[in-house]
């Protein structure tokens, strides 16, 4: 077994790609916040492909955050000199790919202070952000920058040493702008519709909050990007370890991810990019449409089958959609429910997007967890699912397959399966969650009365009658007899 480092790069098996260019050379450009793996997987392997090519030297990426996991990521990854071994899932087999456009990890420390400095220095022009969707402190229904949460008001009061990576970033560009050394673009890369809209908001709010001349300057001379990610990309665990292992590789901190990339942005970067085009990528000034068809399609797709599949005890995605229930409720509420909301982008209709997801789900290669696709669905289906149930109530189409969804939502946080066993906490708001759909199993309309969720959906009678109607089902006479007397109804 080999162990991954800039020294072992050339003893690495024939068939494992690594970087042709020279890493000591590289200087840093990025600082990228969220060091998950569907960053290794994304966007530094897009900064990669660029290098390979000679190009883009200058734009090395140096990670951070701010959590105490954040921590132990950047040890796992210093002991490899921040290389990261990326594994491609096609069911005609498997490949392996070093990525090394990574060059260093900030420290992690309280108050955020090595952050803060490395953000600062003038060599950094982008910094980016995987911080989940629902991570950006804004309320899930109205949308506005949430000032009362109690990390925004530790960083307004305490903005030399904040909590947060957005009080970070607000630190670092007071000192950007008090040394004269102007903004840097501040491009989000989280799966949300708006996303640099919503990362403008927070940053230029938070400011407001102790900065008001500051929150001024970022709004006025930063610039926020909108993009689409997309790439399915399974968490680590034993399995992605052993099979990093068949490689011969000795890599603490491996990604796999299907064979299918997908990066749409908006060409606004007011301190330079890199040519990611070149690699792949599509600048557009439609990145709204992109966004659309993915959040609406791939999603809140995810989102439609999750909450069934926990209930009825399966664990992976690929084995959902050979589930012929849950396949064909896929199909029905995608084809009837979902795609009369999205437009087509060029090369690619909805029903064409539609076909791409189903077989990228089925993907047996990829060995996604239901549990990973139904994680925080506060977020989720807030901010993925409930949009299209608005658009549908408005337009006078059918929502009783999302109004299914959102039952089995409730069922699944009620917190057991149809086989008694236990489902174990799987949302930051689980607690919560959980006593609601308690209460939910006797007076269904408990669960939409939660107005940071739902807000004025409780009084849509079609929608929440034919929640009640799905739920009380779901308890009666279980998930697959539900999901049946859905694809029977006309």
């Amino acid at each position: 077994m080999i162990k991954l480092s800039n020294a072992t790069l050339d003893q690495l098996p024939g068939s494992v790609l690594r970087p042709t260019y020279d890493r000591s050379r590289l200087t840093p450009g990025i600082v990228h916040i969220g060091l998950g793996n569907f960053h290794r997987a994304h966007q530094s392997w897009y900064l990669h492909r660029l290098m390979q090519q000679g190009l883009a030297q200058d734009w090395a990426i140096i990670g951070a955050g701010v959590r105490a996991f954040d921590a132990e990521q950047r040890d796992r990854l210093a002991a490899q000199d921040y290389l990261t071994t990326l594994i491609e899932l096609d069911p005609s087999g498997t490949s392996a790919e070093v990525v090394g456009s990574m060059i260093g990890y900030v420290p992690v420390a309280d108050g955020n202070g090595p952050l803060i400095a490395q953000m600062a220095d003038p060599a950094i022009r982008i910094v980016s952000l995987t911080v989940t969707e629902g991570g950006y402190y804004i309320d899930p229904v109205t949308k506005a920058f949430d000032a009362g949460h109690p990390d925004m008001a530790h960083d307004a009061a305490q903005p030399d040493t904040p909590r947060t990576a957005f009080g970070a970033m607000v630190a670092a560009l007071r000192l950007r702008r008090d040394r004269g050394l102007g903004p840097f673009t501040a491009q989000s890369c989280d799966n949300l519709q708006g996303n640099g809209t919503i990362l403008r908001q927070t940053l230029v709010s938070l400011a407001r909050l102790s900065h008001p001349m500051l929150a001024d300057w970022i709004d006025a001379n930063c610039s926020f990007p909108n993009s689409m990610v997309d790439c399915i990309v399974p968490a680590t665990g034993p399995r992605e370890l052993a099979l990093v292992q068949s490689f011969g590789i000795a890599d603490a901190v491996p990604v796999t991810h299907e064979n299918f990339r997908q990066w749409v942005i908006e060409d606004a970067f007011c301190a330079g990019r890199p040519d990611w085009d070149k690699a792949g990528a599509t600048f557009s000034d439609n990145v709204h449409g992109y966004e659309a068809q993915k959040i609406r399609i791939l999603n809140a797709g995810h989102q439609v089958i999750a909450a069934v599949a926990e209930v009825m005890g399966l664990t992976t995605i690929s084995e959902t959609m050979a589930h012929p229930l849950i396949h064909a409720m896929f199909r029905k509420i995608a084809e009837t429910e979902i795609l009369p909301h999205v437009t087509p982008v060029p090369g690619m209709t909805p029903a064409q997007y539609l076909d791409l997801i189903d077989q990228r789900f089925a993907n047996p290669a990829i060995v996604d967890t239901v549990r990973r696709v139904a994680f925080d669905g506060s977020s989720r289906q807030t901010g993925m699912v409930l949009p299209t149930v608005r658009d549908g109530l408005r337009a006078g189409v059918s929502v009783q397959g999302l109004a299914l969804v959102q039952a089995a939502w409730a069922r699944m946080c009620q917190g057991t399966r149809d086989d008694s066993s236990v489902i174990e906490p799987n949302d930051p708001f689980w607690p919560a969650l959980s006593k609601r759909a308690n209460e939910a199993r006797a007076n269904p309309r408990r669960w939409l009365e939660m107005k940071q969720s739902y807000g004025e959906l409780v009084d849509a009678k079609v929608f929440a009658d034919a929640f009640d109607r799905w739920l009380t089902m779901m308890y009666r006479d279980g998930m697959a007899a539900t999901v049946r007397r859905y694809l029977e109804a006309d």
